[in-house]
């Protein structure tokens, strides 16, 4: 038996194969076969029961064991041992062990493991043990015991979560929990770390935590004052540690020494994680947070957070500072499942968060000035054609302070319905009617004028008047609530005409229902026109009809010669004819007549202005409206192209050129409608995109004198062109350019969220809100992603805004943003984004960055040098999860003017 197993294991041509020991079962009978075949009597048969080489050990082993030796592979039947040599393993069930020498030990159901001492005295060969997830790199010898599954370890390296625990002994235990005399602990991955925690005493309980009795902090190799009399380090998966959130600290002028963000993390169980941290500043100042994730497989996932802070500094302050602000976000997602489901996106907050609450790593969020948020509910009746929906909606200026609530809107529409669908007549066919009724409650805090109707409704660029936005205030915006109900009924039919066309007739029929109307007097004394409420159920009732069509013309232009193959022009006309009939005559109650000076003098007001769905549109309409939309491509030889077969590649000439007007010839002046121009192209591979937009006025303009004697200017009911003024007065017009240049193709921010979410599944994260969260901040805002890859990325935008009223009053702004970063060597990176306001004169926000790559550490330094949001912060951290507080943090804002 011996003999054919050393010649297997010595034979070099032969294919290496696993040695499967498999007990034989001492109840079963011998062969039959070997019964006929032995020539001496079994009774006579003295050497039977001592034959040796008939003797296996018995154990407690519970499945296969595999094992192989590169060298030689030596059975010791005597000690019942097997010595496997030369880049040998040994597996048994999740448990494996290579090593250059690996003894197994049967009585004693014990491995021995180590490496081979060569003639100059380098060992080679050192022992590898893996058990489930948990790794150990030996640097001596272990003894393992398989059947208790504990182990003597001398000298070991192993992983545990992110972190390394080494130590000159290790004891390894039956539930996978190690302890240690004379180790350390340490996210650095070098085989002489950049720093470590080391102790007398550390206990890693698996699944649990990291546990030390007194330890030093060692920067590389040099131990540090900073210790403590234990420490406690997480060891569970990311997702379910609950634990201590250490704080910030540092200093203001203006609110003191602080201390922020300290707190718990709250793993409460696999549906939940919550985060509830504070902020104490020694002037009296304070803050609290609370962060929530929720999520439920196949169901729903949000998040809920909540920042509230609050300051009053001391009265002998030469400017005191005195706030209450809040923010509130919330964030919830369903899975698509069923018949109905809810959506919210919040986020909300004080004006004065915004303008006193800098966040010095997000900043993005330090130049937000609009806040919006939307809380949706639909649901479709199963077996019907009706839909319900309900929403709530929140838009919010920072810059103002006007709040808009849309508190509720509710909608109930039917799918569009084809009663004749079986017909083989196409108009008839095609066929459909829709419903939808939608109700509105709007409030706002800005101040509505119920008197002084402007006769010659000049332009009011005032700020607007607004009441605070209160719970004391609240019944008095409820009171002044913009509310309606609308009911539309819209019908259509499409068809094919001359074969090249597409036709569509349309008809709508529209309805309003308020509670109030208004009406208008004119005021002799005040020598205006004012207004009051009139309360009472009243409805508008109007519609209006189109017809319309459309074609696709096609045009190539082919070349023999050049680089250019193929040039293809797509032109898309369209023009429709829509009709609505005159509903401002008085009688019908939709209009009021109302005298507007001394001399008599009249004019048409709606009794719905400014209601939730306005009121019935003025005057009869017979408009021809017109579009024209026209992209150029082309097909050039792809100069990447090796293989000689003239391939070719499609590149954007002009991605789209539009123009758009109407002409209304049931009115009795200004029939034509400004006409709208708009383009769009991309030059270089698409690294630079342009948009372009203007309207231009076709109609002249004169001065006059307005009733208060003052000249200004206005339009009259003639062409440009025939009173000198070229082809029209372009009223608005704006340029945007946009570009990133790099020498490899820097990645756009998805492809960053992309790769950064794959990155952190395939380390083994887990994804959950706040994940998501944090990886769409950092990949949103320059000053957080750091591409080590990549020297150099800039990217820059150019923004022209011209408008110009009739009244000859122009208005241009000109801004130009730019952000980036470059390498200064492989470890040191530079990132900024600033920008220029050409009206102004002035630098936009700016923030520098610079990024220290440490290894196992990274230091970031970001500085806003001027602006309400001057400051500066650097950050020194590990790079590890499990240690991001074991971290230096300075920070110094704007209060420290």
């Amino acid at each position: 038996m011996i003999v054919p197993l050393v010649a297997t294991a010595q034979n070099p041509v032969r294919k290496l194969e696993e040695k499967p020991l498999v007990l034989p079962d001492t109840l079963m009978p011998p062969s039959g076969d070997l019964i006929a075949l032995d020539t001496i009597p079994t009774s006579a048969d003295s050497l039977a029961a001592s034959d040796s080489t008939k003797i296996m050990p018995r154990s407690d082993i519970s499945t296969d064991i595999t094992y192989y030796g590169e060298d030689s592979i030596v059975s010791d039947f005597t000690e019942n041992k097997i010595y496997l040599h030369k880049q040998a393993w040994f597996e048994y069930g999740p448990m494996r062990l290579e090593a250059d020498l690996i003894v197994i030990d049967w009585a004693n159901s014990e491995l021995y493991a180590s490496g081979v001492t060569d003639s100059l005295g380098n060992v080679t060969g050192a022992p590898y043990f893996k058990d489930g997830n948990s790794t150990y790199e030996i640097r001596k010898e272990m003894r393992y015991n398989f059947k208790t599954q504990k182990a003597i370890i001398k000298d070991v390296v192993t992983e545990q979560q992110d972190g390394i625990l080494r130590g000159e002994t290790i004891k390894k235990m039956e539930d996978g929990s190690v302890y240690l005399a004379n180790g350390y602990y340490s996210t650095c991955t070098l085989a002489i770390p950049h720093y470590h925690v080391a102790a007398n005493k550390i206990k890693s309980v698996e699944g649990g935590q990291i546990v030390a009795g007194p330890f030093n902090l060692y920067f590389n190799g040099i131990p540090t004052p900073l210790g403590l009399p234990f420490g406690i380090i997480p060891n569970t998966p990311e997702e379910k540690a609950s634990g201590l959130i250490f704080p910030s600290y540092g200093q203001e002028q203006k609110r003191g020494l602080y201390l922020r963000d300290l707190g718990y993390y709250f793993a409460i169980n696999d549906y939940i994680h919550a985060r509830i941290t504070g902020d104490i500043y020694s002037n009296g100042g304070w803050g609290l947070k609370s962060q929530a994730a929720y999520k439920k497989r196949y169901r729903f996932g949000g998040s809920f957070n909540i920042d509230f802070q609050k300051f009053k500094s001391p009265e002998t302050e030469l400017n005191p500072v005195d706030y209450n602000t809040f923010r509130i976000q919330w964030s919830h997602n369903p899975v698509s499942r069923g018949n109905s489901s809810f959506s919210a996106s919040v986020n909300a907050g004080s004006t004065s968060y915004f303008n006193n609450i800098v966040n010095p790593n997000n900043f993005n969020n330090n130049v937000t000035s609009d806040l919006s948020s939307t809380v949706n509910y639909s649901k479709s009746f199963t077996g019907t054609p009706f839909s319900f929906g309900a929403s709530m909606r929140h838009s919010q200026s920072v810059q103002t302070g006007e709040v808009q609530l849309s508190l509720p809107t509710m909608n109930l529409s039917m799918n569009r319905q084809s009663p004749f669908k079986n017909s083989k007549f196409e108009p008839l066919k095609t066929f459909n009617i829709g419903y939808s009724f939608d109700l509105q409650n709007s409030i706002t805090n800005k101040v509505t004028q119920d008197f002084g109707v402007d006769p010659d409704l000049v332009e009011n660029s005032g700020a607007p008047e607004l009441v605070p936005f209160t719970p004391a205030n609240f019944g008095y915006l409820l009171q002044n609530a913009n509310n309606g109900a609308r009911t539309r009924v819209p019908i259509s039919s499409n068809f094919r005409l001359l074969k090249h066309f597409t036709g569509t007739a349309s008809a709508t029929l529209n309805e309003l229902w308020y509670l109030k109307r208004i009406n208008y007097f004119y005021n002799p004394s005040e020598e205006r026109v004012d207004k009051i409420l009139e309360d009472g159920f009243n409805r508008v009732t109007y519609y209006n009809t189109a017809f319309s069509m459309n074609t696709n013309i096609y045009g190539f232009f082919n070349f023999k010669k050049g680089n250019i193959r193929t040039i293809r022009q797509l032109i898309q006309p369209s023009i429709s004819f829509n009709f609505s009939p005159d509903f401002s005559d008085p009688s019908r109650g939709y209009y009021q007549e109302v005298q507007i000076n001394e001399e008599g003098d009249t004019r048409l007001y709606s009794r719905q202005a400014g209601f939730a769905y306005s009121g019935a549109p003025q005057g009869e309409s017979r408009a021809m409206s017109f579009s024209l939309r026209s992209v150029l491509e082309a097909k050039i030889l792809d100069k990447a192209d090796s293989t000689g077969e003239g391939k070719t590649k499609k590149i954007p000439l002009l991605e789209n050129l539009d123009l758009s007007s109407s002409y209304n010839f049931a009115a009795d002046s200004f029939q034509l409608a400004p006409i709208r121009i708009s383009a769009r192209t991309s030059f270089f591979n698409r690294k630079l995109s342009v948009n372009m937009s203007s309207t231009l006025d076709p109609y002249a303009t004169q001065p006059y004198l307005t009733t208060n004697g003052q000249e200004s200017i206005r339009s009259i009911n003639e062409f440009a062109w025939k009173n000198g003024q070229g082809i029209g007065t372009i009223r608005s017009a704006s340029l945007n350019m946009n570009a990133s240049i790099n020498p490899n193709s820097a990645q756009n921010q998805g492809e960053i969220r992309d790769e950064m979410t794959k990155d952190f599944m395939q380390s083994g994260g887990v994804m959950n809100d706040f994940v998501e969260s944090e990886i769409n901040r950092i990949a949103t805002d320059p000053s957080l992603y750091i591409d080590w890859d990549i020297p150099w990325n800039v990217s820059f935008g150019y923004v022209l805004s011209y408008n110009k009223q009739v009244s000859g009053n122009t208005n241009i702004t000109q801004t130009v943003s730019m952000n980036g970063d470059f390498s200064l060597s492989e470890k040191w990176k530079i990132n900024f984004n600033t920008g220029f306001d050409a009206q102004t004169k002035k630098l936009t926000q700016t923030m520098i960055g610079i990024a220290r790559d440490l290894h196992c550490w990274q230091m970031n330094v970001n500085w806003v040098p001027f602006g309400a949001f001057t400051s500066y912060n650097i950050d020194i951290r590990v790079k590890s999860t499990i240690l991001q507080d074991l971290k230096v943090s300075r920070r110094r804002s704007f209060f420290d003017n």
